[in-house]
C-alpha cells in the first residue's frame, strides 16, 4: 500500500509541476491546456507522428484527405510534422515544395480533427546566405545580439512570427503546437550545431529566440529542445537552455543499416534510459522526435524493431520522416520515405502496430480532447 501510495503522489507531483512548467509565463490558455493533457496522455500511450503527411505521399501530391498512413490503416497520425524552411527568404514554399499557404491549410485540419502540430526550422544561415547545411565557422555568433548578421536575424524571426501567428483554427484562435527550432545540435551538419559554437552561445541564441518571438506575440509555442544521437547526459545537456527555456525534451535517431547489422534498438534504449532520468529529475515529458528506416525494407519493423526500441518508456510522441517517394538529387538516387503506404511491404506490420494499443493515432487523441474543447 505505501508503494502505492508513493507513485501516486509522484505522479501528482509530476502533474501538479507540470501546470506550471511552460517557459511562456503568457502561454495561451489553449497551450497551457495542451500541454497539460499531453503529459497526462503519456500514461495512456504514445503518439504516432508524420512530416508533412497530408501533404504528399509515394506518388501522390495534394490530394484532399489523403495520407499514406491513413492509406495504410485507416487512421491518421497523432501528430503533424512540418516545416517553417524557405519563409525566411520569403519563398512561397517550404523547403520540401509545400506552399505555405497549403501548410497552413493542412495546419488547421490536423488541428479541426485533434491532432497535434509540431514544427521544425531548417533556416537558412544568415551569416552565409547559403541553406542550414552551410557550416561556416562562426555562423551561430554572428546571430547573437552584437553579431554582424544579428539585424537579418531580428527580420526572419519577424516573418516566422507573423506566419505562426496566422495560423488560427475555425474559432480564430492560436493554434498552439510544438516548436523544435535548432534541432540535432548535437550533430555537425547545421550552422547551428556543437561544432560551430559554445555552450553559451547556443543558449543565447535559443533564449534570444524565445524572447523575441514572445515580444510579437507568440504564445502558442511549446519549446521542444532536439539532439541527434548523444553519448551520455553530459552530452545532452551540454547545451540545455535551461528549465525554465525547455517544455519537452528529444532527440532523433535513425536506423541506417539492416537490423541484424545497426544497433539502433540498443542505442535508442540507451539514449532513451538517459533522457528519461533527466526529465524525470527536471518533470519534463519526452519525445523522440524524428526517427525511421528509409524505405522500410523489413516486413516486420514496426513490431521487431520501433516497438523494441521504445521499450517501457512514456514517451509524448514517436514521428517518423516524410513519404518524398522517389528522389533523383540523392545519392544515389532512391526511395525516400519513413512511412508505410498501402501495398508496401510493411503494411501488415504497421497495422498490428496500430493495433498493439500503445501507440496512439489521430482517432485516439481526438476522444482525449486534447486542447479542452
Amino acid at each position: 500500500m505505501r508503494y502505492v501510495i508513493f507513485n501516486l503522489v509522484v505522479m501528482l507531483t509530476y502533474s501538479c509541476s507540470a501546470q506550471n512548467a511552460l517557459c511562456d509565463k503568457s502561454a495561451t490558455a489553449e497551450t497551457v491546456v495542451l500541454y497539460n493533457n499531453l503529459v497526462k496522455l503519456t500514461q495512456k500511450g504514445i503518439m504516432f507522428g508524420h512530416q508533412d503527411d497530408l501533404a504528399y505521399g509515394v506518388n501522390w501530391k495534394y490530394e484532399k484527405d489523403r495520407s499514406d498512413v491513413k492509406d495504410a490503416i485507416g487512421d491518421y497520425p497523432a501528430v503533424y510534422g512540418w516545416d517553417l524552411g524557405g519563409l525566411e527568404k520569403d519563398s512561397d514554399k517550404n523547403i520540401d515544395g509545400i506552399p505555405f499557404s497549403d501548410m497552413r491549410r493542412f495546419i488547421q485540419e490536423g488541428k479541426i480533427r485533434g491532432g497535434i502540430i509540431t514544427m521544425s526550422w531548417h533556416m537558412d544561415n544568415p551569416f552565409t546566405g547559403k541553406n542550414a547545411w552551410d557550416t561556416t565557422p562562426n555562423s551561430l555568433a554572428s546571430v547573437l545580439p552584437g553579431g554582424s548578421k544579428h539585424d537579418v536575424f531580428k527580420v526572419w524571426l519577424d516573418k516566422a512570427a507573423v506566419y505562426l501567428n496566422s495560423l488560427t483554427d475555425d474559432q480564430g484562435k492560436k493554434i498552439p503546437m510544438l516548436f523544435r527550432p535548432y534541432h540535432e545540435l548535437t550533430g555537425t551538419w547545421f550552422w547551428w550545431c556543437k561544432n560551430n559554437g559554445t555552450p553559451d552561445q547556443f543558449k543565447a541564441l535559443w533564449k534570444f529566440t524565445m524572447s523575441y518571438l514572445q515580444s510579437k506575440n507568440v504564445h502558442q509555442l511549446i519549446y521542444v529542445y532536439n539532439t541527434s544521437d548523444f553519448k551520455d547526459k553530459a552530452d545532452f545537456l551540454e547545451y540545455y537552455p535551461g528549465d525554465d527555456a525547455a517544455d519537452m525534451l528529444s532527440f532523433d535517431c535513425y536506423q541506417m543499416k539492416s537490423s541484424a547489422e545497426d544497433p539502433f534498438v540498443k542505442n535508442t534504449l540507451r539514449q532513451l534510459h538517459d533522457m528519461d532520468e533527466i526529465a524525470l529529475q527536471k518533470k519534463k515529458p519526452i519525445a523522440i522526435a524524428e526517427t525511421g528506416f528509409e524505405a522500410i525494407p523489413e516486413p516486420k519493423w514496426w513490431t521487431q524493431t520501433l516497438l523494441k526500441a521504445i521499450g517501457d518508456y512514456k514517451l509524448s510522441y514517436v514521428l517518423v520522416w516524410r513519404n518524398h517517394g522517389w528522389n533523383e538529387y540523392m545519392d544515389p538516387p532512391r526511395m525516400h520515405y519513413y512511412a508505410p503506404f498501402k501495398g508496401q511491404v510493411s503494411q501488415q506490420d504497421f497495422i498490428d502496430f496500430y493495433k498493439t494499443g500503445h501507440i496512439l493515432f489521430e482517432k485516439d487523441v481526438a476522444k482525449q480532447k486534447l486542447y479542452g474543447n
